[in-house]
């Protein structure tokens, strides 16, 4: 894809998006008390201050409302050739492509739809855990076997790949609501990460992934609207409702690249997207670990999270919400070069992958009582 089409489809992809989102969370926002979407302050918050929640409909409908404009815009100038002759080549010849993908993205928009309904929910009056998650592992089945979403693993074994594929998405559903504790941290992690695997994808050595790439960045541009109002101090959070469509959709988006430019001598690069999710995964996994060794429920919400970690060390929050992002970008920027490097690269990758969060967890156990 030239400078002047990537240029072009940026814009397209982002924007709408990003306005849609913008206007969406500032609506939510000045309605959240009517609506019944206020975190209030509590033991395990970091707020001393009622504060809106219900962004995460506002991340919801900038999606929605760009997948809607994209499809009419699709059908439209897929049926005219005059119409598609004013964009690039690279663009236009996707056009027949999407107009296939069409009918799936709407089938998954509608299985994020119903986890941001749970999620919404869970915001304003509370759902058990057990209902939550037999909820998410039922829309991620329906996924995996009904839409024949699965992980790229090269494993000759179909059950197994369906059992990780469900695996997949129900964790990082969970590991950005459990990120989600601080002003700006769960939908900025998730910004960071989105946009590299987009890049990853846009920049192929073979055919790039339009069609997967844009799903990725609609989900960016409805962030970054969303953190316009979430940047310390926060204004509004985004709530369940948010990171559990923020934690599928990206789920979903890794499991449709098809990884095809990685077959033969590069199939180490389908580690991509568990290297770019590195850090929320860390998050959820210690916070697991944490609770279970102090004989609690893994389910039980508490201030014992990464970025509550570093805070304990003396870090501001906005400090601690910084080092996340660096961390993050540094994991995802690797990530960005398996695709290129041999087998020994990937298990250089591999490693430092595991080396930064082995430094994080040495950092964040200083002044720890053993």
């Amino acid at each position: 894809m030239s400078g002047w089409a990537l240029a072009i489809f940026l814009i397209a992809v982002l924007l709408p998006s990003l306005l849609i989102s913008v206007v969406s969370v500032g609506i939510v926002r000045r309605a959240a008390e009517k609506l019944g979407l206020l975190d209030k302050p509590g033991a395990r918050k970091v707020h001393t201050t009622p504060i809106p929640l219900g962004g995460g409909l506002g991340i919801w409908a900038g999606v929605m409302g760009s997948l809607l404009a994209g499809t009419i815009a699709v059908l439209v100038v897929s049926s005219s050739e005059s119409l598609a002759a004013y964009f690039p080549e690279s663009i236009s010849a996707n056009f027949a492509g999407l107009v296939d993908k069409i009918s799936e993205i709407w089938v998954i928009a509608g299985c994020g739809t119903a986890l941001m309904l749970l999620g919404l929910a869970d915001d304003r009056k509370g759902i058990k855990w057990w209902i939550r998650l037999g909820v998410e592992f039922s829309v991620a089945s329906f996924c995996v076997y009904w839409q024949g979403l699965q992980l790229t693993a090269f494993i000759d074994l179909p059950w197994l790949t369906g059992l990780l594929s469900v695996i997949w998405i129900v964790a990082l559903i969970n590991s950005f609501n459990m990120l989600d504790n601080m002003d700006g941290l769960s939908g900025g992690v998730a910004a960071i990460s989105t946009s590299m695997l987009a890049l990853m994808l846009l920049l192929s050595n073979s055919q790039p992934q339009i069609f997967v790439a844009a799903m990725l960045l609609v989900l960016v541009g409805a962030l970054i609207g969303f953190l316009y109002h979430n940047w310390p101090p926060a204004k509004i959070f985004m709530g369940d409702a948010g990171s559990y469509f923020i934690g599928f959709w990206i789920a979903v988006g890794t499991l449709l690249a098809t990884y095809t430019n990685y077959q033969g001598t590069t199939q180490h690069a389908v580690l991509a997207p568990l290297i770019v999710m590195a850090i929320p995964l860390y998050d959820m996994i210690s916070v697991i670990l944490i609770r279970l060794r102090e004989g609690r429920s893994p389910f039980e919400a508490d201030k014992r999270h990464f970025s509550h970690r570093l805070v304990d060390l003396g870090m501001t929050k906005k400090q601690a919400v910084l080092t996340i992002y660096l961390a993050t970008a540094t994991c995802s920027l690797s990530a960005l070069l398996l695709p290129r490097v041999d087998f020994v690269g990937a298990i250089i990758i591999t490693a430092g992958t595991l080396l930064v969060l082995s430094l994080v967890q040495v950092l964040e156990s200083v002044g720890r009582d053993e």
